[in-house]
């Protein structure tokens, strides 16, 4: 018989859609920051930077990955990146050192009030709620959205973001860290989430349960990876696991 006591679940196309946010959230943060820092510089009488949307943006992807090389170990810390890179972009395209990192920050913070503004699948509060009676929980995510404004924050006591430990999954740590803090051992808990090589692998590597949220999947399933079309099926596979002599 399966005994769990803790819950671990990966956030952006588990718990919601991503596709759309992340697309609104990329174009509507830079091209914030190009708009706010025209009528920055106009009121000030000064020329508009030589940035325009479609270069800008080209550019600004090449910096990230060039910072992504060139600094290995934050290729998972995405915040991190993004910052780098307009922070350089800016100061190349002609700002001072000091408007430039201001100005990158400004732009961060309007990247996470958009990050925020997913919609959680309809079920999700609910059976979060009704897991916690159970299970302690925890999320654990790749991305670089805000945990305590995202909003499913109130039900994850535990929330880890493994970019910034410089461990971004499949690195075990991220699912060592919310382990450790939910005071349990991987063979007492499971984790949840969309990604087979991200989610599904590193916890089955573990000793953990792993819950595959995928609507198919051909490959033969590993000892403790159960599949699931949504996660709204979760606690019909938690009842079978902890029947099943």
């Amino acid at each position: 018989m399966v005994t769990l006591d803790a819950i671990t679940f990966d956030l952006d196309d588990t718990l919601w859609d991503n596709q759309g946010v992340m697309l609104k959230t990329e174009e509507g943060h830079y091209r914030w920051l190009l708009e706010a820092l025209a009528a920055w510089r106009a009121a000030r009488q000064e020329a508009p930077l030589p940035l325009t949307y479609e270069e800008g943006v080209a550019d600004y992807l090449k910096r990230r990955q060039q910072w992504a090389s060139q600094v290995p170990e934050r290729r998972g810390d995405f915040t991190w990146l993004r910052l780098r890179a307009l922070e350089a972009q800016l100061e190349t395209s002609g700002l001072p050192r000091s408007a430039a990192l201001l100005w990158a920050a400004a732009a961060m913070n309007e990247f996470h009030r958009l990050r925020v503004q997913v919609t959680p699948h309809p079920e999700a509060a609910g059976l979060l709620s009704a897991l916690a009676e159970r299970y302690r929980l925890a999320a654990i995510t790749n991305g670089n959205i805000h945990l305590k404004r995202q909003p499913l924050a109130a039900h994850f006591p535990v929330a880890i973001a493994a970019g910034e430990l410089l461990a971004p999954k499949p690195d075990p740590k991220p699912f060592l860290t919310a382990l450790e803090r939910l005071n349990t051992v991987p063979q007492r808990a499971m984790h949840v989430g969309d990604s087979w090589n991200e989610d599904v692998l590193p916890a089955q590597q573990l000793g953990m349960h792993a819950a595959w949220v995928a609507e198919c999947g051909d490959q033969t399933l590993p000892e403790r990876v159960h599949r699931v079309a949504h996660v709204k099926e979760l606690p019909e596979l938690i009842e079978w696991l902890e029947k099943r002599a």
